[in-house]
């Protein structure tokens, strides 16, 4: 297992920082290489599931979650179900005042292929924080000019 947790500053109230965050089939907008649809469910209660592909030119992985807790708008924490990405994540919300939040992005992930992964992650990490981490400021500034039912 790996924990991972990346976290960035938003000049928006807590509540739209949530639902920009929520909002499943927008996240496209702001997370390299990922396209996120709910397969079940609403995508905004326990036992719903998500599917978000990340790749490139149809090359990459496909990661279904399953919601395993529901706390708007403070925390969401998913369970991970596919062959390569297993494990848990959270997403949780800070409020800091009334035009600022904190998103803390964390997750608890079973490296996949074996002694080959345990192996290569240290190579692959690096990377995999650099991409979360561009991708979290770009969340912010999609959150900070975030409006419902936008597309």
């Amino acid at each position: 297992m790996t924990d991972i947790m990346v976290s960035v500053e938003v000049a928006a109230p807590a509540g739209t920082t949530w639902l920009a965050l929520t909002d499943w089939p927008r996240q496209r907008e702001w997370m390299l290489g990922t396209d996120v649809r709910v397969v079940e469910g609403n995508g905004r209660s326990v036992g719903s599931k998500l599917a978000a592909f990340t790749g490139v030119g149809g090359v990459g992985v496909t990661d279904t979650m399953e919601i395993t807790g529901w706390e708007p708008p403070v925390r969401c924490t998913v369970r991970h179900l596919g062959k390569v990405v297993r494990g848990s994540g959270a997403f949780h919300v800070q409020d800091r005042g009334p035009d600022r939040s904190v998103l803390i992005w964390s997750e608890r992930l079973a490296l996949p292929f074996g002694p080959l992964g345990r192996l290569g992650w240290p190579v692959v990490k690096p990377a995999f924080l650099l991409g979360l981490r561009y991708s979290l400021r770009r969340f912010a500034r999609f959150a900070e000019s975030y409006s419902v039912g936008a597309a």
